[in-house]
């Protein structure tokens, strides 16, 4: 038995269990939402993978991952919204000088910082620099701004997008995220990782107040819906002569049980079940590709002397410090590259939803989840991120309906008008963060490197 559970088993193991919960919900609820619970599985493990890189990597402790989300959520709003020309024509011109004036702005200061040397003059000049350019870019920034969201505010209000294929998103989500990520590292990785995690957090939170309050960006909490996707509506696959007649020939025997009256409305239920799993597949398909490019590059990036060297630079930073490495440098790239795999997760997550909501991303409730999906499944693991990444999904969405059928069953026997029994009910939803926290515990209790654990190796740098 104990030979069943070593490492070698434990992935097959624990993938297999997972199959059989899916499973398990396809037959005992519904394939659709089974379906529905496998695409987030997939985006999470995404997610997680990038946190993985981060943490299981090169022990960086990033409490930002909400930030870096939305960013990504932002860009397929950028991508594949039209652009709003009446509000570009009142606003644009405004706003690119706004963008000019921050590029020269950073310039500057960038020159300022390397050409006076540490003084109190350095200080005086960079504040007298930023001071300054605010007034000049507020001039420009601020009536474009009130031009822009003034323009049919109940439908529109913002710039809009460039009209694109919304999948292209996925790449320029990464592409954000890790511009941003970079700016940040570069302030932040020389911090203590106890302050780089709260540093991190603080600045998701200000990403995500940015999203919420500018409306010309993305409409803030307004919203956008209706967003493009790669895959075929619902309705409209239900109207298409070659679906339906997939559909029939599908079920063509249970059909033929039928009388003639009762086959044609027959058929249209099953065209329309089975266009929303058809729907659902096309995008298992999709994050299918994307989950295992980034898991096959991750493996191999982990396998490689880069990724032997980022072991060891976490093992024992200042042995690495010692013997040359940058370690700085390092952790600024693991940093970006963790969240470009966040941003694109992000941006999946945006497409799969249709909508672009910034009051969703709750920096302290779902990076937790994230993290526990790290923790859980494996830091330092690929294979053990991804496990996570469904597991913890699967659980958070489970838990409710879970919570609800175990007080049902042992509130059974109670007065139906029992105001305790109504109290028990009315708490069952909330028991979802009781179960999550039981399973971290449980895992660390028994399983305290996770239960795809990192294979122990001998590196150097």
């Amino acid at each position: 038995m104990k030979a069943l559970f070593n490492q070698k088993n434990r992935a097959p193991l624990a993938f297999a269990v997972m199959g059989l919960l899916l499973l398990a919900v396809g037959m005992g609820q519904s394939w659709p939402f089974a379906l529905a619970i496998l695409n987030l599985c997939i985006i999470s493990a995404i997610m997680s993978l990038g946190v993985n890189i981060q943490w299981g990597y090169a022990g960086l402790l990033n409490l930002g991952v909400m930030g870096f989300t939305a960013l990504g959520g932002l860009a397929a709003v950028l991508v594949s919204e039209a652009p709003v020309l009446e509000a570009w024509a009142v606003g644009g011109q405004g706003m690119a000088v706004s963008f000019v004036l921050v590029v020269i702005t950073i310039i500057l200061a960038i020159l300022v910082y390397r050409n006076m040397a540490p003084s109190w003059q350095r200080r005086v000049s960079l504040a007298v620099l930023f001071i300054g350019a605010y007034f000049v870019i507020n001039h420009f920034y601020s009536p474009a701004v009130y031009a822009i969201e003034r323009v049919n505010p109940a439908t529109y209000g913002f710039l809009g997008g460039m009209g694109m294929p919304i999948i292209f998103s996925w790449v320029l989500g990464g592409i954000m995220a890790a511009g941003v990520a970079w700016v940040i590292g570069k302030i932040t990785l020389g911090l203590r990782s106890d302050y780089l995690a709260i540093a991190t957090l603080g600045i998701s939170e200000i990403i995500i107040a940015v999203l919420k309050n500018e409306d010309w960006l993305a409409r803030g909490v307004k919203n956008v819906a209706g967003l493009d996707r790669p895959v075929p509506f619902e309705l409209e696959l239900q109207t298409t002569p070659w679906f339906v007649d997939m559909v029939q020939s599908l079920f063509g025997g249970r059909l033929a049980a039928l009388v003639d009256s009762q086959q044609a409305d027959a058929l249209h239920q099953l065209v329309i079940q089975s266009s929303s799993i058809f729907v659902k597949l096309c995008y298992t398909g999709l994050f299918s590709v994307v989950l295992v490019v980034v898991l096959l590059l991750s493996m191999k990036a982990l396998n490689s002397p880069w990724g032997r060297m980022m072991r060891a630079i976490r093992d024992n930073e200042e042995a690495a410090n010692a013997m040359g490495k940058n370690v700085v440098r390092q952790h600024l790239q693991v940093f970006v590259l963790g969240s470009a795999v966040v941003g694109i997760a992000g941006a999946m997550l945006v497409t799969l939803d249709g909508q672009f909501t910034p009051t969703s991303y709750q920096p302290l409730r779902f990076t937790f989840l994230v993290w526990l999906m790290v923790i859980i499944g494996g830091s330092g693991n690929n294979l053990g991120a991804v496990f996570g990444g469904f597991f913890i999904w699967f659980m958070w969405i489970e838990a409710e309906p879970l919570s609800i059928a175990f007080m049902d069953l042992i509130t059974a026997g109670m007065d139906q008008t029992s105001d305790l029994r109504k109290h028990l009910l009315k708490s069952a939803p909330h028991l979802r963060l009781f179960i999550m926290g039981l399973v971290l515990l449980l895992t660390m209790r028994f399983m305290p490197k996770g239960i795809i654990p990192e294979e122990t190796r001998l590196h150097s740098v």
